[in-house]
């Protein structure tokens, strides 16, 4: 049930869409965890194991998410969008609703941080507040299911197709400069 935060990825910055991508298992692993515990301890005391997974989940979502959408809203979407590709063109509209996915997110994000953390706060939650946390990482997980799907399907391997080799570069530092890391090249 381990879901690491920090550990390695198979890419590095030199390589931006690899490290999105990277995230997104990353992001998975995390949800899956989340399920798990949820499902097993529906709000109970949690054994260590399962404290850690909450905690490492609850740091993810509010340090790592954010840094993620930021590189895809303020880094990657506005150069796609600059390169009037008619493959991106016809996907303008994808681009906004990921976009607009971000700010959807972030609320339900919230949410289960304040369930999550009085869980570890408190020991336990009421069957109320652990129903509600429960039914909110299972809808998280569908939408993430959505949400990646369409990124890693569509939208990582056209901005391979038409960013330039200096516009992922750009991407890439803008993304290491984000986390305090030193772009390696």
């Amino acid at each position: 049930m381990f879901v690491g935060i920090g550990e390695k990825t198979d890419n590095d910055f030199s390589n931006p869409m690899g490290m999105l991508t990277d995230c997104h298992r990353k992001l998975e692993r995390i949800l899956q965890g989340f399920l798990t515990v949820t499902a097993e301890a529906r709000g109970t005391a949690l054994t260590p194991e399962q404290r850690t997974v909450i905690e490492m989940g609850l740091r993810y979502f509010e340090k790592f998410a954010p840094q993620h959408a930021r590189d895809e809203e303020e880094s990657l979407f506005p150069r796609m969008r600059s390169t009037k590709h008619p493959d991106v063109q016809a996907i303008l509209t994808v681009l906004d609703a990921l976009d607009a996915d971000h700010v959807e997110a972030a609320a339900v994000h919230a949410e289960m941080d304040t369930l999550g953390r009085k869980w570890l706060a408190e020991g336990s939650l009421s069957p109320d507040e652990a129903g509600r946390l429960e039914k909110i990482v299972r809808e998280l997980n569908s939408f993430y299911q959505r949400h990646i799907g369409i990124e890693d399907r569509d939208v990582f391997p056209l901005a391979g197709r038409v960013l330039t080799a200096t516009e992922m570069e750009a991407v890439g530092k803008e993304m290491a400069a984000r986390r305090g890391i030193e772009y390696p090249g």
